[in-house]
């Protein structure tokens, strides 16, 4: 089966995709295209999904890099193929190396300066992205020789607003960091809240100064067909659920 890869133009002309759950060889939570090694399901079936990613990528599987994500703020700065380090962003300026990140309803973010030859990848939940993950991929990439005007980022495929149900305690969290954030919030039923994750994730990025930047606005949550989704498996009880791979390479 074909697999189903978002795109976008702003990131072009550097090869990247956002990866739907098609044609994966996984089956049942799973079934479909699960990159996650992290997941329960059978360690050799991600691996024959995560090549198919990097034949996507034009890349061997060995240079398909990623971390060991945490839903912290930290970012490495990538060179060669490596033993994958507790962080949730990689930046680099070597071609030839897809960096690739795993989400299921967290924001999975790319970063491009063509001109500087510079890129990133981001993973970024609420704690990532309010501790300041996107930033400080900004600032890794610019250390690179990247600027920030001439910065690409998009968000891919993410929990949207109307799907992200959350506590006041959420919303504490965030107005306690600023006030403002408090725009990011909209009633829900009861004391419940929904929260625009993918508009919190597009602010931070314009406020670490990133020339351009935008989400591509499919919804995981509400989209089981295309992607996989935390908030959907757990309403549902499933014992497990798969990743999403989003990739891009100089």
């Amino acid at each position: 089966m074909t697999l189903d890869i978002v795109t976008a133009d702003t990131l072009l002309p550097l090869r990247h995709g956002f990866f739907g759950r098609a044609g994966g060889a996984s089956s049942g939570v799973f079934a479909g295209l699960n990159c996650g090694y992290g997941s329960s399901d059978q360690r050799e079936v991600v691996a024959l999904n995560r090549a198919r990613v990097a034949d996507a990528m034009e890349v061997a599987s060995d240079r398909l890099i990623g971390v060991h994500q945490v839903h912290s703020a930290d970012v490495v700065t990538v060179d060669a193929p490596h033993d994958a380090p507790r962080a949730d962003a990689l930046v680099t300026d070597r071609p030839g190396l897809a960096l690739v990140i795993l989400t299921a309803d967290c924001m999975p973010v790319l970063f491009a300066d063509p001109e500087a030859g510079v890129i990133g990848a981001a993973h970024a939940g609420w704690r990532g992205a309010l501790d300041g993950v996107l930033g400080n991929t900004v600032a890794a990439m610019e250390a690179l020789g990247a600027t920030r005007s001439g910065i690409r980022a998009v968000i891919g495929p993410s929990i949207s607003q109307s799907a992200y149900e959350v506590g006041p305690d959420l919303f504490e969290t965030f107005v306690a960091e600023d006030e403002g954030h408090a725009r990011f919030f909209a009633n829900g039923a009861g004391d419940r809240l929904q929260f625009d994750l993918p508009g919190f994730g597009l602010a931070a990025l314009r406020a670490a100064g990133v020339g351009d930047a935008a989400w591509t606005g499919h919804c995981t949550a509400s989209d089981p067909a295309r992607f996989f989704s935390y908030r959907r498996a757990t309403r549902a009880r499933d014992a497990d659920y798969g990743r999403l791979a989003a990739s891009i390479r100089l």
